[in-house]
């Protein structure tokens, strides 16, 4: 029930009250901020445009270098802690059970993260690089050599990197708020830095991250309502415009809310099992029906020169060459996944308890990044195989969009007329699992009370931040464009950029001693190193 002064009383199922309510200096500031960056887009779109991509271009000028070395941190980092002792750690101690089943977890970590990236930019995206490649290459246009650049960046923003982001922020926040026991804030996991004092920080580094998400889904959510627009246009020939995506927005924010609110064991488990069975679904029926030959043989070069070139790469800023390839592509890569990696990880970190740091690496990093290889290396390669044989795809991305080519390689296979609405199905359902569980964690941040026990805040939030990214979204497409929105969202990652260096010394300081942080000490043996447990069966859903 609701107090007086809006607060929730609510019990955890054991006769207990928890006493759940809002923290307003964490949920107005970001609600209100982004209320008033539409109002300025509205007011003066050209201004706010190249306001926001002026201070966009000064930070990715300066901090490219920051960006880089911070991405490949992350990435030793999850393998320093895959091999170390800290990966015996049970999540919650030995006698935690488990929320849900491993292969739940996979699929959620999957939807939750770039999943819908995929999507879009798997066909198109290689495109780009083929026709504009880094002048560090020193390929010509359009050559082989320019196809398999482009699928050594295909493999490179889209699979180990951006999934060490996540689960850096997801590790740390699952062992500080279950076996810490610290506080339902991702200022707690500073506190393996800074220590208890770190605590009082808590709501501003919430507000921060909230802020970045915020933007982020908003122009996230106005992508993908243009995206399913131009398909349904291509597919139904029913005019893409504001109509046609005040529907799709409503239908997309009806059912995150409804599966929201329903709980995070049984909206997301569904969803995200359903976007799992299709993925494997349109996996399987691209490799049988496309050019599968060559996808096998350009895959298996493409990942040799990947390995081989993953360094250079990976701290590539293009400056010495005077190229903006870098800043445009991977570094501004970097920037989108670190915005929106704490919040996340606070989603993906609190399903999580039951499970060792280990299983958590396999199922947040290892399986995730494996399986986005296996996507880019047949959607990839099949773009680039249709377009070398006159197909025209960059003519038709040039001409109508980034969204246009994905429908157009599926023009070439068997079956289009089913398999494109059933994409578009299942680019639906992405959104909807990504909005869901990111919801999920932002409503969480927004109340004080959530403990171990009683994680789930109060559905009116829910819905509150549903219909607000819903509304803004629509007024944004419709009446200002996206650009600047997601402009000013790419800025969120320049602060966020800190805190994740912050996550990597802070899980490094737990790695070099666990017990020394962890509440559960009976879990050590007298030297302090973890003692092998035993996984317990899932909770009993109710």
């Amino acid at each position: 029930m609701y107090t007086k002064e809006g607060n929730v009383n609510m019990s955890n199922g054991n006769d207990k009250t928890v006493h759940i309510s809002l923290r307003k200096r964490v949920f107005f500031p970001p609600w209100i901020l982004l209320i008033v960056l539409v109002g300025i887009s509205l007011l003066s779109e050209k201004s706010f445009l190249s306001g926001m991509q002026a201070a966009t271009g000064f930070i990715l000028d300066n901090f490219a270098w920051a960006f880089n070395l911070t991405t490949l941190g992350c990435l030793a980092v999850v393998i320093i802690v895959f091999v170390s002792p800290l990966g015996k750690v049970r999540i919650g101690g030995s006698k935690a059970r488990p929320i849900m089943k491993f292969r739940n977890l996979a699929w959620i970590t999957l939807c939750t993260t770039v999943a819908s990236g995929v999507l879009f930019w798997a066909c198109a995206e290689p495109l780009y690089h083929m026709y504009t490649p880094a002048a560090a290459e020193g390929v010509e246009a359009g050559s082989p050599g320019a196809a398999v650049f482009a699928m050594k960046t295909m493999f490179l923003e889209w699979t180990w990197s951006p999934y060490a982001i996540y689960t850096v922020a997801t590790l740390l926040f699952a062992f500080v708020f279950y076996n810490m026991r610290k506080s339902y804030s991702i200022g707690s996991a500073f506190v393996p830095v800074f220590g208890d004092k770190a605590k009082r920080y808590n709501g501003i580094i919430d507000v921060i991250c909230l802020f970045a998400l915020v933007l982020g889904m908003a122009a996230s959510l106005g992508t993908g309502t243009l995206t399913m627009g131009g398909g349904i246009e291509n597919v139904f020939g029913i005019k893409s415009g504001p109509v046609s995506w005040g529907f799709i927005i409503l239908a997309i924010v009806a059912t995150f809310i409804i599966s929201s609110v329903s709980g995070v064991m049984k909206g997301i488990k569904l969803l995200s099992s359903l976007n799992g069975q299709v993925y494997i679904f349109l996996l399987l029926f691209v490799l049988i029906f496309g050019p599968t030959a060559f996808m096998m043989n350009f895959s298996v070069e493409s990942l040799g020169a990947y390995v081989q070139d993953f360094f250079r790469m990976s701290l590539m800023t293009g400056d010495i060459h005077g190229d903006p390839w870098a800043r445009s592509w991977p570094i501004f890569y970097w920037c989108v996944w670190m915005a929106w990696a704490p919040i996340s990880g606070v989603f993906l970190g609190k399903i999580l308890k039951g499970y060792t740091i280990r299983d958590a690496i396999v199922c947040n990093f290892v399986i995730p990044s494996v399986f986005s290889m296996v996507w880019m290396g047949l959607f990839s390669t099949a773009s680039i195989y249709f377009e070398n044989h006159g197909v025209g795809l960059y003519d038709s991305l040039l001409k109508n969009g980034t969204e246009s080519v994905v429908y157009k390689v599926f023009e070439q296979l068997p079956l289009a007329a089913v398999v494109i609405p059933f994409y578009l199905f299942i680019v639906f359902i992405s959104f909807v699992t990504a909005a869901d569980s990111n919801t999920n964690a932002m409503s969480g941040l927004c109340v004080k009370g959530l403990t171990v026990d009683n994680q789930e805040s109060p559905s009116w939030l829910k819905i509150c931040w549903g219909l607000t990214l819903g509304v803004l979204t629509w007024v944004l497409i419709s009446f200002a464009g996206i650009d600047g929105i997601k402009a000013a969202s790419n800025l969120g990652g320049f602060p966020i950029m800190f805190i994740i260096i912050i996550f990597i010394v802070g899980l490094l300081k737990v790695c070099r001693n666990p017990k020394k942080y962890d509440m559960f000490q009976e879990d050590y043996d007298s030297e302090g190193r973890p003692i092998e447990s035993v996984r317990l069966p899932i909770e009993t859903e109710e």
